[in-house]
């Protein structure tokens, strides 16, 4: 698909070049950053150039902070390739690069001149990377939309079969639900933008705690979004009822429902970390029915415990 894209940028007569990180979130680093803005500056990049993001959810973190931070910002339009860049990372201007304690502790607020999202792409990715990005469709129906999420129910199976019109249909479902946040809220200064962090207070600690090496993004963000479900209930916010139709929509497009092997005490360590904490408080965004959510500070660590113990199973 990069080579699709060089020539139609030829053929367009726009000058361009191409450069590269190797993939994966260990290097979605400052001293990738670093070493992409010194590759700019060798191509003479100015002001006037733009950075267009083309792959997946950590092409689009990465080029985007790039983007608002040499010559202090220029312009970017994200083309993500995997669903999981369509539906998520490359709407909403959030930039980041990861650090030892965390996962995006460094980054940006920085709009994209545009998001350029073509379905077809996704024929072409490997399947474990497609139902990846599942998970942040089911978050996106369990907080913000109740019909939504009943869609999704209703078209499991056409779109694990990854049939056109539903990607179109359901790819922009979710792009209308975080765009319709992200109006509201651009910069994440009030607890509206939190909605879109459900499954992540747990799914990001649970990518800390284990190197970012056991599960994809979205296994771990479903892994969160199935244990946060169960706390709500832990906690009384949510009936076991919406827990398990989460639980059920999550393992009918593939996804894990549990975690195996799991050091809860660095899963709670990681969390001390979450950079959505306010003065040490950790928020838990929770569903109390389907369409809704609340956010819920301090959360009782034994709780927190004891929903991770429940994670603990042969299917992930």
């Amino acid at each position: 698909w990069g080579q699709q894209l060089s020539e139609s940028l030829d053929k367009a007569k726009i000058a361009h070049a191409k450069i590269e990180i190797p993939d994966g979130e260990r290097y979605k680093t400052l001293s990738s950053l670093e070493r992409l803005a010194e590759q700019l500056s060798e191509l003479h990049a100015d002001r006037n150039s733009v950075i267009l993001a083309f792959g997946g959810g950590v092409i689009g973190d990465v080029a985007g902070m790039l983007a608002s931070v040499y010559m202090r910002g220029i312009a970017v339009v994200q083309i993500p390739t995997t669903l999981l860049a369509q539906v998520d990372a490359s709407v909403g201007g959030k930039t980041g690069v990861n650090l030892k304690a965390g996962k995006n502790l460094m980054g940006t607020f920085h709009q994209p001149l545009a998001v350029i999202i073509d379905p077809e792409i996704l024929r072409t990715l490997p399947e474990r990377e497609f139902r990846s990005g599942l998970a942040e469709i089911v978050k996106h129906g369990a907080v913000l939309d109740r019909p939504y999420f009943e869609e999704v129910e209703r078209d499991a199976p056409r779109l694990l079969a990854r049939e056109l019109d539903v990607l179109d249909r359901i790819i922009g479902g979710s792009c209308r639900l975080k765009a319709g946040v992200i109006e509201r809220d651009p910069e994440e200064k009030s607890e509206l933008r939190f909605a879109l962090n459900y499954g992540h207070t747990i799914g990001h600690a649970l990518e800390a705690a284990t190197g970012y090496e056991r599960w994809t993004h979205g296994e771990a963000v479903a892994l969160g979004i199935v244990a946060e479900a169960r706390l709500a209930c832990r906690l009384g916010v949510a009936s076991e009822a919406v827990a398990r139709r989460q639980e059920r929509l999550l393992a009918a497009v593939g996804l894990p429902t549990r975690a195996g092997r799991l050091d809860a005490e660095a899963v709670l360590d990681a969390m001390t970390h979450d950079k959505k904490a306010r003065d040490g408080r950790v928020p838990f965004v929770l569903a109390p029915d389907l369409g809704q959510f609340r956010v819920v500070y301090d959360v009782a660590p034994d709780a927190i415990r004891l929903t991770l113990g429940e994670l603990v199973g042969e299917d992930a």
